[in-house]
């Protein structure tokens, strides 16, 4: 296969104080930045100057734990940030071109609330919303919503699938130009482009219609974040952009030939879907600059801060009994993120790791792809993996916050550009039109297919 030509995409995936793990103790970090409106609105116009496709919040609907003293000295466990669609809704009206990218968890809400927010938040952006959906592994988030434990990994994906199905209905409640508002006639919708859903399914009831309008978007973009074999499905059967992880050029164009070879069977193209991984750049004007901001990080890890964080992301199970210069040992499959238990501990066994190299290696970007290094070394290996067809692009995880932003605007983005691979401008006013996704149709108007085309 010939290198591929043409620009990335790129995100920027804000997290409170940044995301290395000992982040909030950075001296130039604001530790208080997840409650703090104008540190988000400084954050988001600095993207949007620098022409980034989109911000990208996460969320949690818990602290994820009951390890007080893990949780006493970490600031990534969603212990005090804004809800990110309330968050979202605000900095819409401080910006008008980058893309607002929320999570929200198929596990613990209900598809009218989702399509309904979403749907809202696409008009008060004017077309720049889109949906990251997630399904909650952790049993923690699933004690604040009257259970004791999480729903298995596959009856989460299977509430998943139905989920997004019956938002999307919700999303197609009205025709584009459904509102005539005429008021001379005394009309304000007409009455055959009202769709009513009335979706009866294995998870959910639901009648319709949407009480907003059809999104400016047609549908709010819909980001997915899973990796492993269900979650792949899922981003093939209905995901715009895919939020992923992998640490070797080999195992990221393996993935994105994989996830890519998924989409025809859902009657998709490969343009269809954007392959946007995480990556954590530590960069520095030399070498030795950008090796002492990663150690200046990595010597604030707290080592309960580093062991919680191992056992969290090998899928919650206590590693204390284990000691910290030894391996990690064989563990059972997780119900909860399989794909990141299976990325960690693959690490762990190729690099031969004990669990406190383990933890030292994976406290900045948990599990995403790590570079630490000057302008012209981050770029060359962003665009080596890009123009291998192992990417379409990036969600840039600053290693704290404002400044690791900051440095990669300021130092990696001219170097991008230098090579063609960025933007210099916006093209477009959509988070779509950033992306090169298609508008959906609203089912009415597409014509029917005669049955021998249906049938090939």
């Amino acid at each position: 296969m010939s290198q591929r030509t043409g620009q990335l995409s790129l995100g920027a995936f804000l997290y409170p104080s940044g995301h290395h793990i000992a982040a909030w103790r950075h001296p130039e970090a604001q530790a208080d930045g997840g409650t703090d409106l104008r540190f988000y609105t400084d954050l988001a116009r600095a993207a949007e100057a620098a022409k980034f496709d989109l911000i990208f919040l996460a969320d949690g609907v818990g602290t994820r734990g009951d390890n007080v003293e893990f949780l006493s000295r970490v600031a990534h466990n969603y212990q005090a940030q804004f809800e990110p669609i309330t968050l979202l809704s605000a900095l819409s009206v401080v910006t008008e071109r980058i893309g607002l990218v929320a999570t929200a968890s198929t596990s613990f809400n209900e598809p009218y609330h989702i399509a309904r927010k979403f749907a809202s938040l696409d008009h008060l952006s004017s077309g720049r919303a889109g949906w990251n959906v997630v399904t909650t592994g952790n049993d923690h988030e699933a004690r604040n919503f009257n259970r004791d434990d999480n729903l298995l990994h596959a009856d989460r994906y299977a509430r998943a699938t139905e989920f997004v199905d019956v938002v999307a209905g919700l999303w197609d409640s009205w025709e584009d130009d459904a509102f005539v508002r005429d008021k001379s006639a005394g009309l304000y919708f007409e009455r055959n482009k009202r769709h009513v859903l009335h979706h009866k399914g294995e998870h959910f009831q639901v009648r319709g219609p949407l009480n907003v309008s059809r999104p400016p978007q047609g549908h709010p973009v819909v980001v997915q974040a899973g990796s492993s074999e269900a979650g792949k499905e899922l981003a093939a059967r209905c995901g715009e952009v895919v939020f992923t992880a992998q640490q070797t050029l080999d195992e990221a164009v393996a993935f994105y030939a994989d996830l890519k070879s998924r989409l025809a069977r859902h009657g998709r193209t490969a343009d269809d879907l954007k392959i946007m991984p995480g990556v954590f750049p530590v960069v520095g004007a030399s070498e030795t600059e950008a090796q002492e901001k990663f150690e200046q990080l990595q010597a604030l890890i707290d080592p309960v801060v580093g062991l919680t964080l191992v056992s969290n992301l090998t899928g919650g199970f206590d590693l204390s009994a284990y000691p910290l210069d030894g391996p990690i040992p064989d563990l059972p499959e997780t119900n909860g993120t399989k794909s990141r238990q299976r990325l960690v501990v693959d690490l762990a066994r190729r690099e031969n790791l004990t669990i406190r190299q383990l933890y030292q290696r994976v406290a900045g970007a948990r599990g995403h792809w790590q570079l630490v290094g000057t302008a012209t070394q981050i770029a060359d290996q962003l665009e080596e993996r890009f123009r291998h067809y192992g990417a379409d692009g990036y969600n840039i995880m600053a290693p704290f916050l404002p400044g690791g932003l900051h440095d990669f605007i300021r130092l990696v983005l001219p170097e991008l550009r230098r090579r063609g691979l960025f933007r210099t401008e916006y093209t477009g006013t959509t988070l779509r039109d950033h992306l090169g996704l298609k508008r959906p149709p609203h089912p009415a108007t597409i014509a029917p297919q005669p049955p021998e085309a249906a049938a090939a």
